[in-house]
């Protein structure tokens, strides 16, 4: 017969089994609030892609009708798929033209000289932190903050929107 000590043992002991744990909870803490904040950066890009969209189809949609649409719905497809007019001109996204993409919310609304547009995180600080206004100026602003931004926040990029950390702009070479 075999004696005990020349026995192998098979499978894990519960404490190797308990590090293997821990390490990973460890590994899952760090990796967590990483991932988040790269959602919210993705959903942030992606707003503001929208904003260039709608930018876009506003222009299609001046050239065509005389004038800029007043709400996303006059900017995207109609009811089942009816004609394309004024009313609803087929020129972005149905999921846009509900006002609620990527984790933000859009508006759009007339103005004596244009249009406007917001984006809103649907909920701050899980889906962004940042919200975006622009207007048929093209020049999309941002605001670091729950307060929707407005045409006084500063424009995206520049270092009073990113408290000054903007990438400062290459010194000429010296010259010899």
């Amino acid at each position: 017969m075999h004696s005990r000590s020349s026995r192998r043992q098979r499978g894990f002991s519960l404490i190797e089994l308990l590090i293997v744990v821990a390490i990973v909870l460890i590994l899952a803490a760090v990796a967590v609030p990483k991932l988040n904040q790269n959602r919210m950066l993705a959903n942030e890009t992606a707003a503001v892609q929208q904003i260039q969209t709608i930018h876009k189809a506003q222009v299609q949609y001046q050239s065509q009708f005389n004038r800029f649409a007043n709400s996303l719905a006059e900017l995207g497809p109609g009811q089942g798929g009816g004609t394309v007019g004024p009313a609803a001109a087929d020129l972005i996204p149905g999921d846009l033209a509900l006002g609620r993409k990527s984790g933000y919310i859009f508006t759009v609304a007339g103005t004596p000289t244009g249009y406007q547009v917001n984006a809103n995180p649907q909920s701050y600080n899980r889906d962004g932190r940042r919200t975006f206004y622009s207007d048929h100026t093209l020049v999309i602003r941002e605001n670091w903050g729950q307060e929707p931004a407005t045409v006084a926040s500063p424009e995206l990029g520049s270092e009073k929107a990113t408290g000054g950390a903007a990438q400062p702009a290459a010194e000429p070479a010296a010259k010899q």
